[in-house]
């Protein structure tokens, strides 16, 4: 098993709930989420950034 940190962008959701959501299924693309933490927030685009810690098993 392997530990990556990963930046993503993620569109904001209508409520916290939905943003929650949306972060964690882009993570999962990338393996199973440690930890993340919304980093900024970019208004006029509607975008949030994610920095993530994931693990991945050695088969990915």
């Amino acid at each position: 098993m392997t530990t990556h940190f990963i930046t993503a962008e993620i569109d904001i959701q209508e409520t916290p709930t939905e943003l929650q959501k949306a972060i964690e299924a882009e993570l999962k693309k990338q393996g199973e989420p440690l930890r993340w933490a919304i980093t900024s927030v970019d208004e006029e685009q509607q975008k949030a950034t994610v920095e993530a810690v994931v693990t991945k098993s050695a088969e990915s």
